[in-house]
C-alpha cells in the first residue's frame, strides 16, 4: 500500500501585502503603515552602514569557505535588513538568541570575526563570551534557541528587571515543535521576548507552501494570543520600526510579539547545497532587484542623508574588516585537546578528572614518540677527518 497521501494544495486566502515604509524603488510609502513611521535619517544612515559592512563580511567569509579555510558557512546575503534591524532594536543589556545563519547579527553586536568563525572553523562550539556580548551560542538545531529565549525572558520577568530576549528564527524552524512550545509558553506567561522570523522561503530545499497552509507565519500569532506582524523583510526601516516597538512593548510588560520578515536567501543553504535543484535563477533575479541595501541607498540619497564621500567611507570601512577577516583566518589554529574537560562541570568530577589525566598521559606519550622519531630522522653528524703528516707516528 502506498504511503503517499500528498494532495494538491488549494489556497482559500491570498497573503496580504507586507508592511513597508520604503518600497522596492527606494521611495517612502505614503499608504497607511499600521501606525508605524519612518525612523529619522541618522538612524537610517546607521542601519545602512551596518548592512554594508555586514554584507562585505558575509561575502568575504563565503569566499574563504570556498577556498577551504572554513568547514562550512551559512550565508545571510539578502537578509541583512532583518538581522541588522533586530540587533539595532535591542539595548546593550538585552539578550540575542541567534541561529547558525545569523553571523552578521553577531558582528553587528560587536563580536570579533575570529570569534564568530571559530565554530565554523572547528575550533570551538562558540568562540565568544556569551555574557560579555549578551548573545547565546548560535543554535544549529532548529528552534531550540526559542525555548532558551523564553526561559531567560521569564526569569527576567520574575526578577523584575528590564531585560528583553530576542530570538531569530527561520521559516522552517516555525514548523518545529520547539517553536510552538516557545510561542505558547511566552504568551501564557507574558514573557518579555520577541520572535523575529526571517522567512527566506526555503527550509533548505522545502518551499514555504510545502511547510504550512496558513497565509503568513505572522498569522500563527493569533492562535497563541500575541501580536503578529507581517513585514517586508528587505525594508530595514519597517523591520526596525516594528521590531523596536515589539521590544519596547515587551520591556513595558506587554508580553511577546511575533515579527515575520519576508525576505529571500540569495546564496545556497550552505556551501554543500545546490539551490539550482529546487529554485530557478529567474526567482533569484526578482529578489536581487529588491536588494535591501540598494533600496535604502536610493532613499538616503533622495533626502540628502548620504553623499558619495560618506558611501565611499563606509565601503572603505567594510573593506578594512574584510582584510582583517582574511588575515585572522590565515593564522594557525591553536587547539588544546585538554580543553574538552574544562567547561563540562562547574566543579571537577572524579570520573572526568580521571579521563583528563588519561588523555594527558596519552598526549605526552605521543609527543615523546614524535620527538624521538624526529631525532632519529636527523642525519648523523659528520666527523671531520684529520690528515697525518707523512712520516709522523700515530
Amino acid at each position: 500500500m502506498s504511503l503517499n497521501v500528498e494532495s494538491p494544495v488549494v489556497s482559500t486566502a491570498s497573503a496580504p501585502q507586507p508592511l513597508r515604509l520604503i518600497d522596492d524603488t527606494g521611495h517612502a510609502v505614503t499608504d497607511d503603515a499600521g501606525g508605524f513611521t519612518l525612523p529619522d535619517p541618522g538612524t537610517l544612515l546607521g542601519l545602512y552602514r551596518q548592512m554594508v559592512i555586514a554584507r562585505r563580511f558575509d561575502v568575504q567569509v563565503t569566499a574563504l569557505t570556498r577556498q577551504g579555510r572554513l568547514a562550512t558557512y551559512p550565508s545571510a546575503l539578502g537578509q541583512e535588513a532583518c538581522e541588522i534591524a533586530a540587533v539595532a532594536s535591542l539595548d546593550p543589556g538585552d539578550w540575542l538568541f541567534p541561529t547558525y545563519r545569523d553571523s552578521i547579527a553577531l558582528l553587528t553586536r560587536g563580536v570579533k570575526p575570529e570569534h564568530i568563525l571559530a565554530s565554523f572553523r572547528g575550533e570551538w562550539h562558540s568562540g565568544y563570551d556569551q555574557y560579555e556580548h549578551r548573545i547565546a551560542p548560535q543554535a544549529t538545531p532548529l528552534a531550540t534557541q526559542a525555548l532558551h529565549a523564553v526561559g531567560l525572558a521569564t526569569a527576567s520577568k520574575l526578577k523584575r528587571d528590564s531585560t528583553v530576549a530576542l530570538t531569530l528564527l527561520g521559516d522552517g524552524a516555525t514548523s518545529e515543535g520547539d517553536a510552538h512550545e516557545a510561542f505558547n509558553f511566552a504568551a501564557v506567561w507574558q514573557a518579555p521576548v520577541v520572535f523575529v522570523v526571517q522567512n527566506n522561503q526555503f527550509a533548505i530545499s522545502v518551499p514555504l507552501d510545502k511547510q504550512m497552509h496558513c497565509r503568513t507565519i505572522a498569522d500563527k500569532a493569533i492562535g497563541y494570543g500575541m501580536p503578529g506582524y507581517y513585514v517586508d523583510g528587505n525594508d530595514v526601516a519597517a523591520m526596525y520600526a516594528v521590531t523596536s516597538a515589539a521590544v519596547d512593548r515587551a520591556r513595558a510588560g506587554g508580553g511577546p510579539t511575533l515579527v515575520e520578515g519576508l525576505t529571500y536567501r540569495m546564496e545556497a543553504h550552505t556551501n554543500s547545497d545546490d539551490p539550482s535543484r529546487y529554485r530557478s535563477a529567474d526567482d533569484v533575479d526578482v529578489w536581487r532587484r529588491r536588494d535591501p541595501i540598494e533600496r535604502l541607498d536610493i532613499y538616503l540619497v533622495s533626502i540628502g542623508a548620504l553623499s558619495d564621500q560618506e558611501r565611499a567611507g563606509i565601503r572603505d570601512e567594510a573593506e578594512d574588516l574584510a582584510t582583517a577577516t582574511r588575515e585572522c583566518m590565515t593564522l594557525p589554529v591553536q587547539v588544546d585537546p585538554l580543553e574538552l574537560f574544562d567547561h563540562v562541570y562547574a566543579a571537577p568530577r572524579t570520573a572526568l578528572s580521571e579521563q583528563r589525566a588519561f588523555l594527558a598521559a596519552e598526549l605526552a606519550e605521543h609527543a615523546a614518540l614524535a620527538e624521538h622519531a624526529a631525532l632519529a630522522a636527523q642525519p648523523a653528524p659528520i666527523t671531520p677527518s684529520v690528515s697525518t703528516p707523512s712520516g709522523a707516528h700515530a
